[in-house]
């Protein structure tokens, strides 16, 4: 049902079934007496293989397991890489290997009678066995093995769908959840702390006047400013909140939600700061506070900031290194980076806290802010980093040092440029939003330092 809803995707099911190990002749004698609804009975280690590989967009080849010989028997089946993958099986919930594969775990939940009526008909009607052996073994092995092993996989499942294959409700939950999942940028995929706004035509339409470098600076501030609202609205968005409901002035019962109050903004200096009016429009009265880092070339000189740098966080800062700024050299480059200012409020451990900065390059001098506030007691689940634009590979760098930040962004970019510049990207934004002149590379005006 599943399969049949997706329609145009390409989709490839998988049944554990096939992965059964081939029984030699000895164990071929006392069939009866084999378990085959135990972990055991399953080659598990080519289970694995097998989907490591799709998952990587690689073709394989599939057992073919005959049920009536109990052999795998040639030829095998040859699947290619699908968009969607579904695995399933008696016991693929068991082993956390295979259950760390899935992006959607789902447990079948049936009535007992009707899986022993179902299992009657299969292996009579498909197998060629007599009922006698069949309730032999369903007594025997069947279900205990259910009741030892399968049931317990139960509360490792994310949706457990009861009646199976008749909740029309539960298939199209799950249909609709898939093309959401289809629908994202392949790094939500990997990440789940990634959170990309919905592009609609208004955002696109913002987005092509602020990366225009035609656009005027009243034009670039105007229109930056609307969709960091957005970003802001949304990242307010993943705070927690629970019901409450009000009287409205009709004297009707209201069931609405308030969020978490404890908030602060935390504006990486100097580009971070354009993004701190639109949070205080959203949140009266918040706290914000701020974050210079700096970092200085192998030469010794001062080099001037922005997301063409190592970092897309728009600091007063950059690094001017002969080496080849390349992922493995991050630990390198974030230890060159020194923290020159930093006020934040005095209990900020007790906050969430909404990390502001227009755009992510490379992540270095993001990663040295985020590590600024966890040393200060934030909970990383606390910290919501909001910008406007991402490049992967700083949502690469963030995601992995950072797993349960949250990232809100609102669009994802190609990619990093040679001298670091975020691609297709807008520029120098601190420059663009606050009107000062690029003054040459590797340097700094009196006029970007903080007061």
């Amino acid at each position: 049902m599943i399969i049949s809803q997706l329609r145009d995707q390409r989709v490839v099911l998988v049944n554990q079934d096939s992965f059964y190990h081939s029984l030699d002749a000895e164990k071929l004698k006392r069939v009866h007496e084999y378990n085959f609804d135990h972990p055991e009975a399953f080659d598990t280690e080519l289970l694995l293989s097998c989907m490591e590989h799709l998952k990587r967009g690689q073709a394989v080849s599939i057992p073919n397991y005959d049920f009536k010989t109990h052999q795998a028997i040639e030829p095998a089946r040859k699947v290619n890489p699908p968009d969607i993958i579904i695995l399933e099986g008696i016991l693929v919930l068991h082993d956390p290997r295979v259950r760390d594969l899935m992006n959607m775990k789902i447990f079948v939940d049936t009535d007992s009678d009707v899986r022993l009526s179902r299992r009657i008909q299969r292996d009579t009607v498909e197998r060629g066995r007599n009922i006698e052996n069949v309730l032999d073994q369903y007594a025997r092995f069947v279900k205990p093995s259910f009741e030892e092993f399968i049931l317990p996989s139960k509360k490792y499942a994310d949706i457990i769908i009861p009646r199976g294959g008749d909740n029309d409700v539960a298939i199209d939950l799950i249909v609709q959840h898939i093309h959401t999942k289809l629908g994202q940028h392949e790094l939500c995929k990997i990440y789940p702390n990634i959170v990309v706004i919905h592009s609609t035509f208004q955002i696109r339409g913002m987005h092509t006047l602020i990366r225009d470098a035609k656009t005027t600076k009243h034009d670039f501030v105007f229109y930056a400013d609307r969709l960091i609202r957005l970003v802001v609205e949304h990242g307010l968005g993943q705070l927690p909140f629970k019901e409450k409901q009000i009287i409205t002035p009709t004297g009707t019962v209201y069931s609405g939600v308030i969020f978490y109050k404890r908030l602060c903004g935390v504006s990486v200096i100097r580009s971070g700061e354009s993004m701190e009016n639109a949070l205080r429009a959203c949140c009266k009265g918040i706290k914000i506070g701020k974050i210079l880092i700096h970092g200085k070339g192998n030469d010794g000189r001062e080099v001037r900031g922005g997301n063409h740098c190592f970092t897309s966080i728009s600091l007063s800062l950059s690094l001017s290194l002969s080496l080849s700024l390349s992922l493995s050299h991050a630990y390198i480059l974030t230890m060159l980076l020194q923290l020159i200012y930093e006020k934040l409020p005095k209990d900020i451990a007790s906050r969430h806290v909404l990390f502001l900065d227009p755009v992510l390059a490379s992540g270095y001098s993001a990663i040295k802010a985020i590590s600024l506030l966890l040393s200060k007691g934030v909970p990383e689940t606390n910290i919501i980093f909001l910008n406007l634009i991402a490049a992967p590979d700083g949502i690469h760098a963030i995601c992995k040092k950072f797993p349960k930040l949250k990232l809100v962004t609102s669009e994802i970019d190609e990619s990093l440029n040679d001298d670091l510049r975020v691609i297709p990207g807008m520029g120098e934004f601190g420059d663009r939003y606050f009107g000062t002149d690029n003054e040459g590379e590797g340097t700094i005006s009196s006029s970007r330092t903080p007061k």
